[in-house]
């Protein structure tokens, strides 16, 4: 059953405290499977009847045409599709096989479990790099002792690959960062609140080749110990980084699909079908 849309101010929502050993990192890498996923902005069917499951502790990549549904579908797999007035869905979210949509789901727990990171980095500018990490533990009703934050801080900001560019200037503004390193704290910062699966929106679209290839190196050391699926624009990116993908397309002005979906090898070396290869090959798009 789908809910209600909620309001933006449902994001902010403040769970009553629980300690921060009630989220250790997940002993069981969990999947990830939509099935079915329709969407709608008011009248124009946007996606149609999408299905597709993305294995747990491995990268998969969205690919397709500006337009064809990606970003779209990426929100809906953690619940931010329902934020948008008008904006309406059909189908199943299914994390380890549980429907995140279904109504014992409070929305800052599939939040919790489903991260995002967006295409611009987005640090609390005037808050320090420190507090920016943390952040999101106050949302969702984590509490932490100052060392267990200390100690958080350290791991997720090694594990974004930061540590160590950051750790002498701790308490200085997030946003004094340059955009790279920006978007390693975002990324930080959603690991702080131990997801099992995390969102990436083209998160390297606004940054130069060397913090791409920093960021690119971060996904491949957290896919071992999270769920990741992202999207791109970037087909060599794309070979780069995942193990699956799944090419969506919208054409004539019909809902997004999924034309073809499979290892990542096989989408861009030998595709079953013809739109396929021409979008990997450039030839459109």
């Amino acid at each position: 059953m789908i809910p209600d849309a909620m309001t933006p101010d449902a994001m902010t929502t403040i769970m009553p405290a629980v300690p921060l050993q009630a989220a250790p990192p997940p002993a069981d890498l969990a999947a990830l499977e939509a099935k079915s996923i329709s969407a709608w902005f008011g009248d124009r069917k946007v996606l149609d009847r999408v299905s597709l499951y993305m294995p747990a502790g491995s990268v998969s990549a969205l690919i397709g045409p500006s337009g064809c549904g990606k970003s779209t579908f990426l929100r809906i797999l953690n619940r931010m599709h329902e934020l948008i007035p008008s904006a309406t869905l059909a189908g199943e979210v299914l994390l380890s096989g549980s429907d995140i949509y279904d109504a014992h789901w409070k929305l800052t727990d599939a939040r919790r479990a489903i991260g995002m990171v967006f295409q611009k980095p987005n640090p609390f500018p005037a808050m320090s790099i420190a507090d920016n990490v943390t952040a999101g533990l106050k949302l969702t009703g984590i509490k932490a002792s100052a060392e267990e934050k200390d100690d958080l801080i350290e791991e997720c900001l090694s594990k974004a690959g930061l540590w160590n560019e950051v750790r002498d200037r701790l308490r200085q503004p997030g946003g004094a960062l340059s955009g790279g390193q920006q978007q390693r704290l975002c990324i930080a910062r959603s690991l702080a609140v131990r997801p099992q699966v995390l969102l990436m929106d083209e998160p390297c679209s606004a940054l130069d080749p060397t913090s791409t290839r920093r960021i690119e190196q971060t996904i491949a050391e957290l896919a071992h110990e999270v769920t990741i699926v992202i999207v791109t624009h970037n087909m060599q990116q794309a070979q780069r980084v995942s193990q699956q993908s799944a090419f969506f397309l919208a054409e004539a002005g019909t809902p997004g699909v999924i034309v073809e979906a499979g290892p990542t090898e096989m989408i861009f070396g030998a595709p079953k079908d013809s739109r396929t290869s021409d979008y990997v090959n450039g030839r459109f798009g």
